[in-house]
This record gives structure tokens, C-alpha cells and sequence, in this order.
């Protein structure tokens, strides 16, 4: 067998001012054919599992380019095409081959293009034609649009968020994959639109155990191949967005389709009940200084890099320095123009800084003080799972006795590594205040106290009830009550 692999993925918030080009790639991973590193990002798993199983089969692994950029704003047109056109043009030398593997994130947005995943799996149809099987895993962040869902024999999605998962659903694609050229099974998927968008954190109760009821099922149904809940991005205004149940089968569409309709709807059944409660940055403090034990953990949910916005908020270290607190650690405030005073300034340096908030309305102030230059990362990463995640030259500075980082690649706070590469013991610290909605929470729940969720300022759109969308459908929940007729009885 001859296989085709390649990658390429961005998380697309439409409504974050930080538009991105092929630097963005370049500063997170960008790898040309066979030089993809031994360990996977988010989403280039199928890359990296896909040498292990073609190595034990005796196949052929052909890679194509796999390149993954940080969460950010609307992806530049030109970027994109480039991007897309090198990784056609290796398929296309590569003809004829026997299978198609990709790793997509399924949330990416272009300059000219709200469906650039349906774009380059219709593109990939073209050139293998229509019996040549599509196998592609996928961030359930993401938009299932009619266009892709054509275009490919099997979707899986990571069923973790955060997504501690993402090798062991490129294990279950390559799976399917293998079983299908050997002609085991024939996999057909079937989709149910669950008419909602939500967050659906698998951390806790609900989403805890429907997310373990889909792993039985997939182990105790032999006809079940795979279950996944495209959990949909709130932050994407484009016409398909929404949250949708996948099932893929072994040649039994009819019921792979009354299994996602039961699964869908029973996930709509528990609508607004999956998010964790948040409270406003007063309380959080509040709450973070009345506890005993520590560290207490503040997670800055809706300033988080990993949906695409800046990182670069300002408002609980404000109410930080405003209550005098003390032992704290922030990690991070995105400020590259900050980071490039202090790296000049020098380790040990006392200088006049002025950082954070320069991205949009809604992150607080600019904050302006005396700091001193504690220590300064060039090329700063900190674990994420199995894998490493680059936060870019970063400075460590004290203001009034906080402890903050200053970093210049924009990432969201995953794990705990993040403080002590920049000289910060976290369990040391009282307070630790992270950017995160909830990737932290697999690797800071072993050290934290307490976890505080904070709602501070508004850096993104996470009340779909009241965002402005433009694109988006408005027949959903929450933007209407009932949008399955349950009240008038048909459902």
C-alpha cells in the first residue's frame, strides 16, 4: 500500500483582530515532506502514528508538508493557497496511491474562504477520484459543513477537551484506515444536526460520562467504528457553524443515523448545563484570597490564545495590583514589544515598562510600572501532553511583587512548565493566573489547591445569544429556545 499524509490546520476565531499569515505556520510548526519531528502537535498525530503503522504493515508512507498555526484571527488569503497548493502539488506527484491520511483542525478561515477544510478535501477528491479513501482527524472545535462531509470516507474527532487524546484518535483513524484497505469494513458516516452550540468540557459531569457512554458503545458494537461530537466554534461566524454528532459504521448508514440522532439528541437534552460556573475577576480574587490552601489556580477563560484571541489582557492583574496581592505569578501577557525592551534592558535590569492591552476593547488597560528583568527565554516551550508548545521569546518581571511572564508567540497557559522555564516554582506561589478555557486543567489539577474559573472583560464572543454574527445560522439554541419543535411535539 501507498499512503498519503500531510497536515495542515489553524483554529480561526473570525471575530480576534490578530489576522495571521505563513509566519504564524512558521513560528508554530511548519515541516516540509520527512521532516516532521518524532513527537505530534494537535494535529499533525496522524503523521506520526501513520510511520509507526505503515512500518509495521510493510507500507508505503508518503508526507506530504504539515503545518500548524497558534489560534489566531482570519488566515491571509495568498497564505492559505500557498499552503494548500504545496500540499496538493505532493499528492499529485505522489499519484497513484492507495489512501489519503490528513490531520485538519476543521475551524480554519481564510481571506476568500469559510470553508477551507471542505476546500482542500474537495481538492484532494479531485486529484485520487472518487474510489480512494479519505481518512482525517479533527479538532472538535470545529464547522462539519456538507461540502467536507461529501468529500470524505471517514472523519474522527478528539473526544477530549481538553484534548488529552489527540494521539490516541489518530491511533483509532489509522485503525479504521488499516481495516478498510484490508477490507475488513467499509465505513459510511452518518450525521445528525444537534441545532445548538455550546462548550462541552470533558473534565466534568456531563459531558465526563457522555463521552465515556460513546467509548463503551464503540467497544461493546462491532458495527460502531466510531463515534464523534463535533462540539462546533462559537467563535467562527460562518453559515454551518453549529454542534453535530457523527457516527461512523460498518456499512450500516440506517443505523449509524438513528444512533446519532438519539446521541444528538440527548446531548441537546442537557443544553447549558456543560459549562463550568465563572465568576468576574473581583470574585475570583476574592475567593483566591480567602483560601487555606494553595496554589489556587485562576484560569482567564475568555482571554485564551488557544480561541484565537490576543493573550494579551490586562483586567486580574489589574485587580491584583489595585488589592495589593502579593505571591502571585501571571502566565502570560502576549506583549512582543515589551519582550523586546526587557531582552535589550537585560536579566537583572530595573527599567519603565508599559504592557499588555493593546489588542482590542474589552482586555483592560495598558499597565505601566517599575519592573525588573528577572529572566529572559529566547525561543521559550512548555509541555502540552506528549508534545511541546513554543510561547516564543519571554521575559519574567516583577511588578509590586507579582511575578509575570512576558511572552512574544501567542499560546494558551497548558501546563504548569510554562512558569518554571521562566525561573517560577508554581507550587511555590499563592495565586497562579492562567489563559486558558480548559487545557489547563489536565496537567494544573495536579498541583492546583483550587480552580477558579474567571470570566474577566470581554476578549471574546462566548455568549452566541448575544454575539453580533453576520454569517452565522440563527436557527440554533441558544439564539432561539426550541429550535427542534420539541414544544410542538415534532422532534
Amino acid at each position: 500500500m501507498r499512503i498519503f499524509t500531510a497536515a495542515l490546520a489553524t483554529e480561526t476565531n473570525t471575530f480576534s483582530p490578530i489576522c495571521i499569515d505563513r509566519r504564524a505556520f512558521e513560528a508554530s510548526l511548519y515541516a516540509p515532506p520527512g521532516q516532521h519531528p518524532e513527537t505530534p502537535t494537535l494535529c499533525s498525530a496522524p503523521i506520526t502514528v501513520g510511520r509507526r503503522v505503515c512500518a509495521e504493515k510493510g507500507w508505503e508512507l508518503i508526507e506530504g508538508t504539515a503545518a500548524w498555526a497558534d489560534p489566531a484571527g482570519l488566515l491571509n488569503r495568498a497564505a492559505y493557497e500557498g499552503l494548500r497548493d504545496e500540499v496538493l502539488e505532493q499528492l499529485k506527484a505522489a499519484m497513484p496511491v492507495d489512501a489519503v491520511v490528513l490531520g485538519l483542525h476543521g475551524a480554519m478561515v481564510a481571506a476568500g474562504y469559510e470553508d477551507t477544510e471542505g476546500d482542500i478535501l474537495s481538492r484532494v477528491r479531485e486529484i485520487v477520484g472518487p474510489d480512494i479513501r479519505i481518512f482525517a482527524e479533527l479538532d472538535p472545535h470545529s464547522h462539519l459543513t456538507a461540502k467536507r462531509f461529501a468529500a470524505a470516507d471517514v472523519f474522527v474527532y478528539f473526544k477530549e477537551f481538553p484534548h488529552t487524546d489527540f494521539v490516541d484518535r489518530a491511533e483509532d483513524l489509522w485503525r479504521i484506515a488499516v481495516d478498510t484497505l484490508e477490507g475488513r469494513v467499509n465505513p459510511v458516516m452518518s450525521v445528525f444536526d444537534c441545532r445548538m452550540i455550546d462548550v462541552f468540557p470533558t473534565s466534568r459531569d456531563p459531558m465526563r460520562s457522555f463521552v465515556d457512554k460513546l467509548m463503551q458503545i464503540e467497544r461493546e458494537d462491532a458495527d460502531i467504528l466510531s463515534i464523534s461530537v463535533i462540539h462546533g466554534f462559537m467563535a467562527g461566524d460562518v453559515p454551518e457553524m453549529g454542534t453535530k454528532l457523527l457516527v461512523v459504521t460498518n456499512d450500516n448508514a440506517a443505523k449509524g443515523s438513528a444512533l446519532a440522532r438519539e446521541l444528538g439528541m440527548e446531548l441537546f437534552a442537557k443544553r447549558g448545563t456543560f459549562m463550568m460556573p465563572q465568576i468576574d475577576e473581583k470574585q475570583a480574587v476574592s475567593e483566591a484570597l480567602a483560601a487555606t490552601s494553595w496554589p489556587v489556580v485562576i484560569a482567564d477563560m475568555w482571554d485564551n490564545p488557544g480561541g484565537g484571541t490576543a493573550g494579551d489582557a490586562t483586567v486580574l492583574l489589574e485587580e491584583l495590583l489595585a488589592r495589593g496581592v502579593t505571591d502571585a505569578a501571571i502566565g502570560t501577557i502576549w506583549d512582543p514589544m515589551a519582550v523586546q525592551i526587557c531582552m535589550a534592558a537585560g536579566e537583572g535590569a530595573e527599567i519603565p515598562l508599559r504592557f499588555g492591552a493593546k489588542s482590542a476593547p474589552g482586555t483592560g488597560n495598558p499597565v505601566d510600572g517599575i519592573v525588573k528583568v528577572v529572566r529572559i527565554v529566547p525561543n521559550a516551550e512548555m509541555r502540552f501532553g506528549e508534545s511541546f508548545a513554543p510561547f516564543g521569546d519571554s521575559a519574567h518581571i516583577v511588578l509590586d511583587g507579582i511575578d509575570i511572564i512576558l511572552n512574544s508567540t501567542r499560546a494558551q497557559s497548558f501546563d504548569p512548565t510554562l512558569f518554571s522555564v521562566m525561573g517560577i516554582e508554581p507550587t511555590s506561589k499563592k495565586i497562579l493566573v492562567i489563559k486558558s478555557t480548559n487545557h489547563f486543567f489536565a496537567s494544573f489539577s495536579k498541583i492546583a489547591a483550587e480552580i477558579i474559573y474567571c470570566a474577566a472583560g470581554t476578549p471574546y464572543p462566548n455568549n452566541p445569544a448575544k454575539t453580533p454574527y453576520r454569517r452565522a445560522r440563527k436557527d440554533i439554541w441558544p439564539m432561539i429556545d426550541d429550535p427542534h419543535g420539541l414544544t410542538q411535539g415534532a422532534v
